[in-house]
């Protein structure tokens, strides 16, 4: 695989990329990393998202909530020739970063976050084939377009296949 072709995805951010190439995102806390691939003609996306959901229709960046990323990103995905029914989706993320006490719910945004993104992609008729969410410490999470092979990196643990 050729490095020249890695591409880094930010904070409320997606990448794509059909062919060999590697789409990689960093300091997956509370937010959510989906790796879409579709393995018939080798297009990978990677989206990082931040919150449940968009709240303040002026913001334009619709990468960062998982309503509106996860639509833009299937809809670009299919522009590009993806078939919802052959397209493998893996999500990293969502963990409790933060101990806060009094209003749990607030607290948490990490599980708020897996539920958006499980809710809107059962919503899409997309099913989830690897997961590695919860817990309390940040990831990195990496997409392969040559082969679909996504790895999960936390520092002081075995690197996860999913």
């Amino acid at each position: 695989m050729q490095l020249d072709k890695q591409l880094k995805v930010g904070i409320g951010d997606m990448k794509l990329t059909r062919g060999d190439g590697l789409i990689i995102t960093y300091a997956l806390g509370s937010c959510i990393g989906l790796a879409f691939y579709d393995s018939y003609i080798k297009l990978g996306a990677l989206l990082h998202v931040m919150l449940p959901e968009r709240v303040n229709a002026n913001d334009p960046n619709v990468f960062k909530y998982a309503d509106t990323g996860i639509r833009e990103t299937l809809r670009k995905m299919t522009a590009f020739g993806m078939v919802k029914s052959r397209t493998t989706v893996r999500i990293a993320g969502g963990a409790k970063m933060f101990e806060i006490s009094g209003n749990a719910g607030f607290g948490n945004i990490g599980q708020r976050n897996i539920e958006s993104v499980k809710q809107i992609l059962r919503e899409e008729g997309m099913k989830i084939t690897g997961e590695d969410t919860g817990a309390n410490y940040a990831r990195t999470m990496s997409l392969d377009t040559g082969n679909g092979e996504v790895l999960i990196r936390t520092y002081g643990r075995d690197i996860v296949r999913i």
